[in-house]
């Protein structure tokens, strides 16, 4: 079996707290404790990349600051981590999205991996000017990824397709190296997509049942496209955690943030995300019913977050063990990376870093990316008094 990958999430979409943020897919995101400021968002980055996280997923939309300019930011107040920037085909000419890719790896020493975002919500899109409907969106995307990836590739590219086009088209920041193309969606529109270009298809987290069905769909569709051993496509899932060191630390935590959602905010949500032409946001409404009650979907998988989130609705609870062995259940079912948070995120950071990604590196399933420098522990007050008269 291959590797597990980790990532972490920067709140950037209404900020960070000790309850659930809610918002997302053009939802407001209500009141949050922590800014989505530098210091603090530089803190969570820290952090994360301390801990082992590989890369940092950052959201786009029109409840965000922007993505790539803020992990720019980032990434001057950090070392290592790599920042996964969410951004919308179409909102940005594909030469400019190639030579911004460029610009971002090449200064950052190759810190950029990219999560193409389609765009679910019409009525958001255009308000960035974007009038397509859904399935025009899917194959502008296409067109839009078949150019960036040949100006990364070093070609001169002339491309007249339904909705790009571009002549001449020789792209002088190429990045190095290229950036993995992260891709979501669970329409066969996505579907088609994903199997063509994508590097690591995405999915929100469902029961592993659910998730294997998807895994096999697209695996089926690249195999249509010819992508072979030579070119796999792996697989990613996004999710929260809440992980404590006993079970019913991390339950009772669970149950606090539930207690936090009052009625009127999760109709009011649950109306607002009812309208969203997401497929996969469909299917997380799906899991939580609205309702407060039986919020475990599968073992140590809870949909509480869905209530009043949009996007990602699922959280993996448990003791470190529990969401250790969870974490293998995904990743029997072809699972290699795992996209997470956690509220608040910086101490979620830490909370699954030193608690859960030890089990899986004593497993063999997984390994820090830049290993920690150990150094000497204090030495004794008594001894180090001898050495000092000495």
């Amino acid at each position: 079996m291959s590797p597990l990958t980790f990532h972490w999430f920067l709140p950037t979409n209404g900020g960070d707290g000790r309850q659930v943020v809610g918002g997302g897919h053009g939802v407001s995101a209500g009141p949050s404790g922590r800014p989505a400021d530098v210091p603090y968002l530089g803190q969570i980055a820290r952090g994360a990349e301390q801990m082992g996280f590989e890369a940092a997923l950052t959201p786009a939309g029109a409840w965000c600051e922007d993505a790539w300019l803020s992990t720019a930011m980032l990434s001057q107040v950090s070392e290592r981590l790599k920042f996964l920037v969410a951004f919308r085909p179409g909102l940005v000419a594909p030469y400019l999205a190639a030579q911004m890719a460029g610009t971002f790896q090449n200064l950052t020493g190759g810190r950029l991996l990219l999560n193409v975002v389609t765009g679910g919500e019409s009525h958001e899109q255009r308000m960035f000017g974007d009038f397509l409907d859904k399935e025009a969106r899917y194959a502008r995307c296409d067109e839009f990824l078949e150019i960036v990836r040949r100006l990364w590739a070093g070609e001169t590219v002339d491309f007249a397709g339904e909705h790009l086009q571009v002549e001449s088209a020789t792209l002088g920041q190429i990045p190095d190296p290229v950036p993995a193309i992260y891709f979501g969606g669970s329409s066969p529109a996505a579907g088609r997509v994903a199997a063509k270009h994508a590097d690591v298809y995405l999915t929100w987290g469902e029961p592993p049942a659910a998730v294997a069905e998807k895994v096999d769909w697209i695996r089926k569709l690249a195999a249509e496209e010819g992508r072979g051993a030579e070119r796999p496509i792996r697989f990613g899932i996004r999710m929260h955690t809440i992980v404590r060191d006993t079970a019913e630390e991390a339950w009772a935590e669970a149950d606090r943030l539930l207690a936090g959602i009052d009625p009127a905010s999760i109709k009011a949500v649950q109306e607002g995300l009812r309208k969203s032409e997401s497929e996969g946001q469909r299917r997380m409404l799906d899991l939580n019913g609205g309702s407060k009650d039986d919020l475990e979907i599968h073992p140590n998988v809870w949909a509480g977050v869905g209530l009043v989130r949009g996007g990602a609705g699922t959280a993996l609870v448990g003791s470190h063990e529990q969401v250790a062995d969870r974490i293998e259940e995904y990743h029997s079912v072809g699972i290699d990376e795992f996209v997470l948070s956690a509220y608040p995120h910086l101490e979620g950071a830490y909370h699954f870093g030193e608690g859960v990604l030890p089990i899986l590196a004593e497993r063999g399933l997984w390994e820090h990316p830049a290993p920690p420098v150990h150094h000497n522990t204090a030495v004794p007050f008594q001894a180090a008094g001898r050495t000092a008269a000495s």
